[in-house]
């Protein structure tokens, strides 16, 4: 299952919350793992509410009387020794730790000196830790959010006066996609930045799926001119007539016009151990009139972490630009010919049943070729003639 989520109209902890409950999330998912984590009482009450003429879930947070400000370690204690699923303890983590470094970035302090305020709070634990298990529940196997409408104008905070988007909601969408979004104040608070960026897998319009459950989360406000909703959308991956199959993917690229060019076959050779799909280079001309190479590498949602990790760690770019894609692949399959005595594995594309590509493979030809003593060429030619039969064998 795939999700979507539409943060359009912007993003809280208490939107993402109704969402999920609106979507199908048990109530009881939730509010076990509120009150594994939360040291003082919490109440989760999901009310059915309309914004703007669209029905939808708010999630009220009913927390103890408490000013207790914790810090990041104080949080990240919390968590260590709550009675949680390891996955919910480390989405949960992970949040937290963007407001903390967020924070710590836009105070010129260490994250293990930032003292919360406001997301601090037990009703942001119970956000965190509430949409943390959620999302664990429903083992999505990709969430796509859509560009995050952050607001325009000025808000109050714990620091006094500050334009919107807050600082603190800027450092946590640093290289998201954003806009301001419809009517004015803050849409996007920093815990529902967090929130997002901490699960996405990528960002973007709605994914090709078949829609199986919708989920719009209410905000507390409810202003004229728009819907203050959040919507999440979950579903399958499209498969269209044919045979052929679309999924999400991702692209990531990166401009590099430093590294020695005798690198690039094992850094696309590495690329490719780790999971992707494919990965390729793309000759460009950079500002002053640098040559340089675009990486890029296609890969599954599930293996992005490590792909990037790769790309990282083999090349010197500093940055990676991530795009969400559709991907159509047709059924494969593999058979083996012979070819002068030797073995040569063939792959197979189907589309409606019938192969429609017939491609050996150059690792098993340049074997038989060393092996017959023969040109590469001329077994790669009798391999693909050996391989044309498949074609119109409808088995």
């Amino acid at each position: 299952m795939i999700g979507w989520l539409d943060a359009s109209a912007g993003a809280s902890g208490d939107m993402v919350l109704g969402a999920l409950l609106g979507a199908g999330v048990p109530l009881a998912v939730v509010a076990d793992a509120v009150a594994a984590v939360a040291p003082e009482h919490v109440t989760l009450t999901p009310e059915a509410v309309t914004r703007h003429g669209f029905a939808a879930t708010r999630c009220h947070v009913e927390v103890a009387d408490s000013h207790t400000h914790r810090t990041w370690p104080d949080v990240a204690a919390l968590l260590v020794e709550a009675d949680l699923a390891d996955p919910v303890r480390t989405r949960a983590r992970a949040a937290f730790e963007r407001l903390a470094v967020a924070e710590a970035a836009v105070h010129a302090t260490s994250p293990d000196d930032v003292h919360f305020h406001e997301v601090g709070a037990l009703d942001a634990i119970a956000d965190v830790v509430g949409v943390s298990a959620g999302l664990e529940h429903l083992r999505l196997t990709a969430l796509v959010v859509s560009p995050v409408a952050v607001g325009s104008g000025r808000v109050r905070g714990a620091h006094g006066e500050m334009p919107v988007p807050p600082p603190a909601v800027v450092e946590l969408l640093r290289g998201v996609p954003s806009e301001a979004g419809p009517g004015g104040g803050e849409l996007c608070t920093p815990t529902g930045a967090a929130l997002l960026t901490a699960n996405a897998t990528s960002y973007g319009a709605q994914p090709p799926m078949s829609v199986a459950a919708v989920g719009v989360g209410a905000g507390g406000r409810d202003p004229v001119g728009h819907a203050n909703v959040l919507r999440l959308l979950l579903g399958e991956p499209s498969t269209p007539a044919g045979g052929t199959e679309a999924r999400s993917a991702l692209l990531l690229e990166a401009n590099i016009d430093d590294l020695d060019p005798r690198l690039w076959p094992p850094v696309i050779a590495a690329l490719l151990d780790a999971g992707a799909s494919d990965a390729w280079l793309t000759p460009i001309l950079m500002k002053k009139g640098r040559p340089a190479h675009t990486l890029t590498a296609l890969v599954a949602h599930e293996r992005a972490d490590a792909v990037r990790s790769e790309m990282f760690r083999q090349t010197s770019t500093i940055g990676l630009r991530e795009t969400g894609v559709a991907k159509t692949a047709l059924e494969r399959a593999m058979r083996t010919v012979e070819v002068g005595g030797h073995g040569v594995r063939v792959k197979l594309a189907l589309h409606q049943g019938r192969v429609v590509n017939v491609q050996p493979e150059y690792d098993d030809v340049a074997a038989a070729a060393a092996a017959s003593g023969r040109p590469i060429k001329e077994v790669l030619a009798d391999a693909s003639a050996a391989g044309r039969r498949f074609v119109d064998d409808p088995r």
